[in-house]
């Protein structure tokens, strides 16, 4: 008997010490991931320091559009930023051999400053440069993804593209039920009666409300102009339909207005321009750009949400 619970103790002790083992492991791969992403975000971060500002990746044949892609959250510190994107927007336009620029996006939007910038650019640079510019939406085209969008002369999607979501929104949390369970007191001091306005520590008053609708209206407002101009004589229905924040496929999209046409980025290139050679502009290289979408997504999967 005393043999028995002797081999059951020395089971019981190489098994835990097993199960330690596997628990250390575990712990270092996660470490080592953890380690590997900052590190490849580190030197991305630094490629685009000390890199050019842009770098044509591509480039066959005589005739030849300049492409730029755009993808990911817009977003300050993004590669979809304007502190990313107008660099590579003037080298673009300013290729005197380019019959004219393509921008393929894929993008569920982002803050409204950014997108205004980077759309206001591209009126610019396409007045000054007498370019045609060609937007091509991949699986998003959304909310400031299609601000931006709305600067082009013609607009295609795929099918199945999500397009539109023309409006704003503003997200935030209350804390004010949960500090009084756990006893917590909040103290405030301003200088300035609306210095706390907002605060989620504090109960929502009709002030603060007034506020949010006063400046949601007017971001909304701004959208919804940029958008009637931009698509001046196509847009097919009332705006208490378009401009609700709503989003549609691709394909609905045509029928709306929103966008012109159903195609891929070589059927636009081709159509518009009757060939499908292109000189590939943008602020990192191709491998670095993956790499940084990678980090950027895992990032995006973790931190916001979209609507």
């Amino acid at each position: 008997m005393q043999e028995m619970n002797n081999n059951d103790v020395t089971s019981t002790l190489v098994h835990d010490l097993l199960r330690e083992k596997r628990a250390d492991r575990r712990w270092k791969n996660i470490r080592f991931f953890l380690f590997f992403a900052l590190f490849a975000y580190a030197i991305i971060s630094l490629f685009k320091h000390f890199g050019g500002p842009s770098i044509p990746t591509t480039s066959t044949g005589n005739q030849y559009v300049a492409l730029i892609r755009l993808d990911g959250m817009i977003a300050p510190g993004r590669d979809f930023s304007s502190e990313q994107i107008m660099p590579t927007l003037r080298n673009a336009f300013s290729d005197k051999n380019a019959l004219g620029v393509v921008i393929d996006i894929n993008s569920p939007g982002g803050t409204p400053v950014q997108a205004s910038i980077i759309h206001d650019a591209i009126l610019t640079y396409k007045k000054k440069y007498n370019k045609k510019v060609i937007i091509v939406g991949e699986d998003l085209l959304t909310s400031g993804a299609y601000f931006v969008s709305v600067a082009a002369d013609k607009i295609y999607v795929n099918a199945n593209t999500i397009t539109g979501s023309v409006g704003v929104i503003m997200k935030g949390f209350g804390f004010v039920d949960a500090m009084k369970k756990l006893g917590i007191e909040r103290r405030v001091y301003t200088a300035g009666t609306a210095k706390d306005r907002l605060d989620p520590f504090l109960p929502q008053n009709p002030s603060d409300l007034k506020k949010i609708e006063t400046v949601m209206t007017e971001v909304h407002q701004n959208f919804v102009n940029a958008v009637m101009e931009g698509r001046k004589g196509k847009l097919k229905a009332d705006p208490a339909t378009l401009f609700n924040g709503d989003f549609w496929s691709g394909e609905a999209a045509v029928k709306l207005g929103l966008v012109d046409h159903i195609g891929n980025l070589m059927e636009a290139m081709a159509i518009e321009f009757n060939t499908t050679e292109y000189k590939e502009y943008s602020s990192t290289s191709n491998l670095f750009r993956m790499l940084g979408g990678q980090l950027n997504s895992a990032f995006d999967t973790l931190f916001y949400t979209y609507a």
